[in-house]
């Protein structure tokens, strides 16, 4: 099931992470652009310097170091130079290029001309070279350099201080972006809720209360849901009506079929066929009974008063044939069943384990995970792991020595099924006989929601 929050989340990060991309990206480009135009600027104040210098003592050039005072100069190897080459070819270097000399890539010009190449102690470095023309017409180039270690290091620092203020952005988009979506699909959320709580308050949706984008919607689901009642209604109506028409006469045809079998007539065929059809009609009804009950169920159902009368009624059956039924349950579970269903649902199966058990009858319930849990068990001779599925499915008879039509278990998994639980057929550990474990979920109308 694709959902809507997921959808405009994964959309949302991904945009938000598309376009922290792009800015990166971007703005690493313009730092890196900044930072070397910044280290430019520098180098070109150290080049004017030198040219100063030269102008000033070009008749004695072996004196520049003494007049450019900075210390990086006099260092070996310290990443700062300065070089300037004579008319004659004679050069004149910094004492910190230690003997060896710069190496443009390009011959100089008039023109600044800035270069990028390996530095003297390895890794690279930047510089500029020029021909300077002093007053008295000689022609001299000036080079100045230095290694790009320090540009290196401060983009590295400031890259690293960016991405730490993008993945600070980042968190907080994500956030941004998770709050969003939350409250634009509020309305989405509450009107979920206020569908699942139709069935508890039968009251209709008001598209008043809800954005103007999502009223549309809400005034076709509550039309919807109107007529979808009335058909729940009309349907449960024409079921019932449809079981009181049909138990008058076949009551009729059974009392009378009673009647001459006392006569020494032989319509034990007939008996048994008219209780065959009679439990037919039985599932049928309570199929179509159970699935429009479970459409319109509007509350809960107390287990605990249920399992209470039931208990009354077959405690008396079992001790009027020696058995004993136990019942073990608690005070506050409730289930989401029409309490007519639920009383056919358990009826059917007490009938069955009293039918078959030979001295004890179990009835407990508990809460699980998401519902109840009912279990019935016996004592009696159970069902073959391999007809427990026929059993349920089609109601077969699998001990034609019992009276009854053998549809009173598949009745009952209908009825479950109706509601969205589930009935196993198991042995019974503590009991030896045949265990009907019964899942129901506790909010059928959430559920189904």
């Amino acid at each position: 099931m694709r959902s809507l929050r997921r959808r405009a989340l994964i959309n949302a990060v991904g945009a938000a992470a598309l376009s922290v991309a792009i800015v990166s990206i971007a703005l690493f480009a313009y730092i890196d652009s900044v930072t070397l135009n910044r280290f430019d600027r520098v180098l070109e104040d150290r080049h004017i310097q030198l040219v100063v210098a030269l102008s000033n003592h070009g008749a004695d050039p072996a004196t520049l170091e003494k007049v450019l005072i900075d210390p990086a100069y006099a260092r070996p190897y310290s990443g700062r130079y300065w070089q300037v080459q004579a008319p004659d070819g004679t050069v004149y270097t910094s004492p910190s290029l230690f003997g060896a000399t710069l190496m443009a890539p390009t011959p100089a010009t008039d023109r600044l001309n800035r270069w990028t190449g390996p530095a003297p102690d390895g890794g690279q470095i930047r510089g500029m070279q020029q021909r300077i023309t002093l007053q008295d017409g000689s022609v001299w180039t000036v080079t100045v350099a230095e290694t790009l270690n320090g540009l290196l290091a401060e983009r590295y620092e400031t890259r690293k201080s960016l991405l730490i203020a993008f993945g600070l952005i980042a968190i907080f988009g994500l956030l941004s972006a998770w709050l969003q979506v939350a409250v634009v699909l509020r309305p989405l959320g509450q009107l979920r809720h206020d569908v699942a709580m139709r069935w508890e308050r039968d009251s209709r949706l008001d598209p008043q209360d809800y954005p103007a984008e999502v009223a549309p919607l809400v005034a076709a689901i509550d039309t919807l849901l109107a007529r979808n009642t009335e058909t729940v209604a009309r349907a449960r109506r024409q079921a019932s009506d449809l079981a009181h028409a049909l138990k008058t006469p076949a009551a009729i045809l059974q009392n009378e079929l009673v009647s001459l079998q006392e006569q020494g007539h032989a319509v034990g065929p007939a008996l048994e066929a008219l209780g065959r059809l009679n439990a037919q009609l039985r599932r049928t009804l309570a199929r179509a009974r159970a699935l429009h009950s479970a459409e319109g169920v509007s509350g809960p159902s107390h287990l605990a008063q249920t399992l209470d009368r039931l208990s009354r009624l077959f405690g008396a059956m079992c001790a009027r044939q020696g058995k004993r039924l136990e019942v073990a349950s608690g005070s506050d579970l409730q289930v989401w069943m029409d309490p007519q269903d639920l009383e056919e649902i358990l009826g059917n199966l007490l009938d069955n384990a009293l039918k078959w058990s030979r001295s004890t009858i179990l009835l407990t319930a508990a809460a699980e995970t998401g519902g109840v849990l009912i279990s019935i068990e016996d004592d009696g001779p159970g069902i073959p792991e391999a007809d427990r599925m026929r059993v349920l499915e089609s109601g077969a008879r699998l001990d034609l020595s019992m009276p009854g039509t053998g549809l009173g278990l598949a009745i009952a998994a209908d009825l479950v099924r109706a509601y969205g639980g589930q009935l196993d057929l198991q042995r019974s550990d503590r009991l030896g006989g045949l265990r009907a474990a019964i899942h129901l979920p506790q909010r059928w109308g959430l559920l189904r929601a």
